[in-house]
């Protein structure tokens, strides 16, 4: 009779284990009977009851989960080629669709794939380049170093990247949430040119560079012209009033040097006959070379010195 009674005592503590189960709070569960729901979801944690044996528990997350996109090639609406990365987030809200539709979440992943990365590529198609890198007509900013009068201008946008994300928000979540699946969030996590459009922006970049150290060599240029310049006018007025001060000090030194000459000649008449003397000497020596032949008649005064 014990072991009757001991027999029963663990049936029925194996059907009571059978029965009974906990929902935690990160957890939403889905009753199925031969493969098939049965009942309303449970979304409460607790202590739940089930049918022992016929009855299996299907548990699902409550909390909100990740999708992380793998990095795309998409073409713009100007033909430019991108990589795309892209996430988003994403819960579970009815369960028991969810299993109906999906099974699970590795299926729900993949359903995700499909739906979110070509709802992207579909919206990315229809945008330029300059909408979906950028988000705000900011104004652009230059360099203290450069001067005011240089322009640099962005090209002005309409939509920009944080509309363009949720283009694809609202596209996407219809097609998701007939799955039980309610669509939090979507987000470009990274944008990359691909390398022809790459080398374009580098040749780009590189060009309008060029253009602004070409204004600096042009401006530099004319500054030193107009130094240069300035420089020669300043050495043309120092040597001017140069050659003229020396012109004067000679004129002074010449009017002198007359004076002198003069004041000597008329002290005396010995003085005047040296003087003449002296001039005619140094006349003598200026004119006349070892090779010279000179012809004069007798009486010429130029002659007097040499016939004495």
């Amino acid at each position: 009779m014990k072991i009757f009674i001991g027999i029963a005592i663990v049936v029925l503590i194996f059907v009571l284990a059978n029965s009974v189960y906990t929902v935690n709070e990160a957890e939403q569960v889905v009753i199925t009977q031969f493969g098939r729901p049965v009942g309303e979801s449970v979304i409460t944690p607790g202590l739940k009851f089930k049918t022992p044996f016929i009855q299996v528990v299907n548990r699902f997350d409550k909390r909100i989960l990740e999708w992380d996109g793998d990095p795309d090639k998409v073409t713009t609406q100007d033909k430019r080629f991108i990589w795309v990365d892209v996430y988003a987030r994403w819960k579970i809200t009815n369960p028991k669709l969810f299993m109906e539709r999906l099974t699970d979440e590795r299926t729900a992943q993949s359903r995700l794939d499909d739906i979110l990365d070509g709802t992207a590529r579909e919206v990315i198609a229809q945008h330029k380049l300059v909408e979906v890198v950028r988000s705000t007509n900011r104004e652009p900013e230059v360099d203290d170093n450069l001067e005011e009068d240089i322009e640099v201008e962005f090209e002005p946008i309409k939509i920009g990247r944080k509309k363009i994300e949720q283009i694809i928000f609202n596209a996407a979540k219809p097609q998701i949430s007939n799955m039980g699946i309610e669509l939090m969030d979507f987000r470009f996590k990274r944008i990359n040119y691909t390398e022809d459009v790459q080398r374009e922006i580098d040749d780009r970049m590189i060009s309008e560079r060029k253009r602004i150290a070409e204004k600096y060599r042009s401006e530099g240029n004319g500054e030193m012209m107009r130094i240069m310049g300035q420089k020669e006018r300043e050495l043309k007025r120092i040597m001017s009033g140069a050659t003229k001060e020396s012109q004067i000090i000679i004129g002074e030194g010449d009017a002198q040097a007359v004076s002198i000459y003069a004041a000597a000649y008329n002290k005396s008449a010995e003085s005047r006959e040296f003087f003449e003397f002296m001039k005619t000497l140094d006349t003598y020596k200026t004119t006349f070379s070892s090779k010279d032949t000179l012809i004069m008649t007798t009486d010429n005064s130029y002659f007097k010195y040499l016939n004495k």
